[in-house]
C-alpha cells in the first residue's frame, strides 16, 4: 500500500533464472500486516522500506553469512556511538544519504545559498559572541582568516538577529570534541547578525581532514577502496525566525579533494577563494535564506 494503493508488483525483485520470484507471499505478507497502521506516513515509509529491503535481497542474492556479516556491522556502528560520534550519522554520510535527504529537503534557486550536510560534529549552541571576535580559544599555528558575512532573504532584504553558528577543526585535522587537548568550544562560536544582516569573526584557514575511520565506517571505505577525506571548510548554520534554517559548509577552492569529498557535500556554489593581503586571509560571503512562506 503506497499512498493509499496497493502495491500488486514489488519493485527491482530478483527472480530465479525460472523467471520465478523467490518467495513472494512472505513480503506480501509483511506488508499486509501493517496495513491497519493508523499514522499514514508510518505506513507509507514503512511499506516502501519493506518492499526496497526485500527486493535487495532478492537481487543480491544475500547468502546467510553476508547477512550475519550485515547484522555484526550494524551492531559495531551503534557501540561505536558517543555523545561525541555519531557513527550512524558517518555511515549515512558515505554512502550519500545524508546529501541525498538534504536535497530531498531543501531547495535551490536564485537568491538562496545551497546546503549540504550538518555532519557528525556539530556540538549545539556555542558561546554568542560579537562582530569580530575570534573564535579560536587557545593560539593555533594557521593562517588568520577574517570571514564576513551577509545574511539576506532570497529577494535580498537584510535579516538581521539570525543567529550564525559557526564551527571547524584546528590545524591538526581534528574537532574540539575529538581532541581532549584543545578546549571545550575551541573554533566554534555563535553570532547575532546585525540590522544590515551582517557578522564578522577571526579564525585560522581550515585545513582538508579524515573523518574517523577507525570504526566500521571507516571499515566499509576501505572495503569499497575509498579514502575518508574531506576538503577544507568551515561549518554553518544560520537560523532567523520566520525562515528556513541554513545549513551549509564554505570549502577552500584548490584544495585537492573538492571532487572526491568522502561525504559527497560539495556544491560548486559552496566553493570559495580567500584573498589574501600581507599574509591575512579574508572571505567575503552572502547568504540567502527561504522564507517559510515561500517553502
Amino acid at each position: 500500500m503506497v499512498g493509499g494503493r496497493r502495491t500488486e508488483s514489488f519493485p527491482m525483485q530478483h527472480a530465479k533464472p525460472s523467471g520465478e520470484i523467490v518467495f513472494p507471499e512472505l513480503t506480501e505478507d509483511v506488508v499486509g500486516r501493517i496495513a491497519a497502521t493508523a499514522d499514514a506516513r508510518v505506513r507509507e515509509v514503512m511499506e516502501l522500506l519493506i518492499l526496497h529491503l526485500h527486493a535487495f535481497v532478492r537481487e543480491a542474492s544475500l547468502t546467510n553469512e553476508e547477512w550475519k556479516n550485515a547484522v555484526a556491522f550494524l551492531t559495531r556502528t551503534g557501540q561505536m556511538c558517543s555523545d561525541n560520534r555519531q557513527e550512524f550519522i558517518l555511515l549515512s554520510d558515505i554512502l550519500g544519504v545524508s546529501m541525498l535527504v538534504d536535497a530531498v529537503n531543501n531547495s535551490a534557486g536564485t537568491g538562496l545559498t545551497d546546503s549540504t550536510v550538518l555532519g557528525p560534529f556539530y556540538a549545539g549552541p556555542q558561546r554568542e559572541l560579537t562582530h569580530g571576535d575570534t573564535i579560536l580559544l587557545r593560539e593555533e599555528d594557521g593562517p588568520p582568516l577574517i570571514v564576513e558575512g551577509t545574511v539576506t532573504s532570497q529577494n535580498g532584504e537584510p535579516i538581521g538577529d539570525a543567529l550564525v553558528e559557526v564551527w571547524q577543526t584546528a590545524p591538526n585535522q581534528l574537532y574540539d570534541v575529538q581532541d581532549d587537548a584543545q578546549p571545550d568550544g575551541h573554533l566554534r562560536a555563535s553570532f547575532r547578525t546585525d540590522e544590515r544582516g551582517k557578522f564578522s569573526f577571526k579564525s585560522i584557514l581550515p585545513v582538508s581532514y579524515p573523518i574517523p575511520d577507525d570504526g566500521p565506517a571507516g571499515q566499509l571505505l576501505q572495503m569499497m577502496g575509498r579514502h575518508p577525506f574531506r576538503p577544507a571548510h568551515v561549518h554553518f548554520m544560520i537560523s532567523a525566525r520566520g525562515y528556513r534554517m541554513l545549513v551549509t559548509h564554505l570549502f577552500l577552492s584548490g584544495d585537492a579533494y573538492l571532487d572526491s569529498d568522502a561525504v559527497f557535500g560539495v556544491k560548486p556554489s559552496l566553493i570559495v577563494t580567500p584573498e589574501e593581503r600581507d599574509g591575512l586571509h579574508r572571505i567575503v560571503y552572502h547568504f540567502g535564506l527561504e522564507s517559510l512562506d515561500e517553502a
